[in-house]
């Protein structure tokens, strides 16, 4: 069905088991695994899928180092079987990744070499490779471009990376197939309780259409917004929600060429002056540096970095690589707000410190939401979520576990060759679907960074794309790897999308979007 017949489909049904608010990695994978313990489902999204935080990671699916540093052995052990789990359904993905810690002190080595082998221990049967003491010689192999001046040796150990909003794109159309009815930019413009159920009111982006359904449950699956939504809720318990649930934080990025590090390894600084975790991540033909944890107060849906989390960047970069950064390097700068879970207020502190673990909370007006947590743990999240709502007879239980072996639409064949996740972007990232790009014209007309008409014409015809932004943001990775590039990419995306039928392309606010995501003049 094409977006207007599937809207008009929300009338004809009009009543579903399960709507989930949100098109993030935790509204995405709720939706799949309700859809296929079969239950009827619609997902609503008010911008695209993984727009907001979802697609704003590190890229990596990790068992988190530095959680177990923390002590926090639950969360890391649950976080190495998904991580597991997430490459076996979508190894096209999802795969494995070398890390390298170089050292610069006699103890580093020992030190973080002990660490790294408990890692591995707790991975077990899941485990990707095994920790190696490396030698400066070999440390300098594995890390072409590290500063050698005073590097004693290093660690290497393994862990994951991925195309984060290439993963959400396949989740929902992997739950579509599964049955469910995915909608982006649809928002839920209003939610009142009504006797076993809620009345649930949508709007469409592009059309302003309004329908209105019925949902025995509803989650709210929107990230740092959950809030905002729990507000919208009207009937007898509205006014009677509980405490916030999230203390936002931003993480920042910056975008590199990767011969500042050109090796197939990544880098990891455990601890910086402030305490926080440094990377240096090959992804997709780049470097990516990050990350920053700041607090900020509000939740703005394009957040800027501020002056100092980028000189922060920079400054400890410059200790590890040989050839220092500077802002004119730099070709995308991203923002993400983590949704941390708010500890009672006793116990406020620093972003640092606050739980990275998920929470679901059922509110008297019986909405279910959903808050915090990580990438790497979105399936296990979503099993959590549903176990709550048949705990609290929103829905009437059905056994689970499927979507721990359900592959993903795009899955090769086992055994099929991966093309490594930090190659440079291509026809491999749709897996087994992309012989069916030959069905759209424009195969042989680049538009530049890999990107062909005819992948412009298949995210229209089969990825949802409305936009630019949904295309060189999402579909495509452009705007992340080079703001600039995506920039000259965009006119000619607009004229596709107008010629497939889009009504609004939103070329101006994406030429904007694009200046935003240079490392130009930043907040203060």
């Amino acid at each position: 069905m094409n977006r207007s017949e599937r809207f008009h489909a929300l009338t004809e049904q009009r009543s579903f088991d399960l709507v989930v608010v949100g098109g993030g990695a935790t509204g995405l994978g709720v939706a799949l695994d309700a859809a296929l313990r079969g239950f009827s489902v619609a997902l609503f999204e008010s911008h695209d899928f993984a727009g907001g935080t979802s697609s704003r990671s590190t890229k990596l699916l990790h068992g988190g180092v530095r959680y177990l540093a923390q002590g926090d052995i639950g969360l890391v052990r649950e976080a190495l079987a998904e991580r597991a789990t997430v490459m076996q359904i979508a190894p096209h993905l999802a795969q494995p990744l070398p890390f390298v810690m170089p050292s610069y002190s006699w103890w580093q080595t020992p030190f973080y070499g002990f660490g790294l082998k408990l890692y591995d221990l707790m991975a077990g049967r899941a485990g990707l490779g095994h920790t190696e003491i490396l030698n400066r010689q070999r440390t300098e192999a594995a890390l072409p471009g590290v500063r050698i001046q005073g590097l004693r040796g290093g660690v290497r150990y393994w862990d994951g990376q991925f195309d984060d909003a290439r993963l959400a794109l396949a989740l929902a159309r992997t739950a579509e197939a599964a049955g469910a009815l995915v909608f982006n930019h649809v928002e839920v413009t209003r939610l009142e309780r009504e006797r076993n159920g809620f009345d649930v009111q949508v709007t469409d982006g592009p059309t302003g259409a309004v329908r209105h359904l019925r949902a025995a449950c509803v989650i709210n699956a929107t990230g740092v917004w959950v809030d905002a939504l729990r507000d919208k809720v009207d009937g007898p318990s509205a006014g009677q929600m509980p405490h916030r649930l999230v203390t936002p934080s931003q993480g920042v990025h910056l975008v590199v060429d990767r011969d500042f590090m050109p090796g197939d390894s990544a880098l990891l600084v455990p601890k910086t002056r402030d305490g926080r975790v440094l990377f240096a991540v090959p992804w997709l033909g780049k470097l990516i540096l990050g990350t920053t944890d700041t607090p900020r107060e509000d939740l703005p849906r394009e957040p800027q970095a501020f002056a100092e989390e980028l000189s922060f960047i920079l400054s400890e970069s410059a200790k590890v690589l040989a050839r220092p950064v500077r802002r004119e390097d730099v070709r995308s700068v991203w923002v993400g707000l983590r949704p941390l879970v708010t500890p009672p207020r006793s116990e406020r502190g620093g972003t640092q410190v606050i739980s990275r673990e998920h929470t679901v909370v059922v509110d008297p007006s019986g909405l279910v939401t959903v808050t915090g947590g990580k990438w790497t743990t979105y399936r296990a999240m979503a099993e959590d979520v549903l176990e709550r709502c048949f705990s609290a007879h929103l829905l009437p239980r059905r056994p689970g576990g499927l979507s721990a072996s359900h592959r993903l639409l795009g899955a090769p064949e086992p055994g099929v060759p991966a093309v490594p996740i930090h190659s440079a972007p291509g026809p491999h990232l749709y897996g087994s679907c992309a012989p069916e790009l030959t069905r759209c014209p424009g195969g042989d007309v680049s538009l530049g960074m890999g990107l062909t008409e005819a992948m412009v014409r298949y995210a229209i015809r089969s990825e949802h794309a409305l936009t630019v932004e949904d295309v060189l943001a999402r579909r495509w990775r452009a705007l992340f790897l080079d703001a600039q590039a995506a920039a000259r990419m965009a006119q000619r995306v607009a004229a596709i999308l107008e010629e497939e039928g889009a009504s609004a392309p939103g070329l101006p606010s994406f030429l904007s979007l694009c200046e935003h995501y240079l490392p130009g003049p930043l907040a203060t």
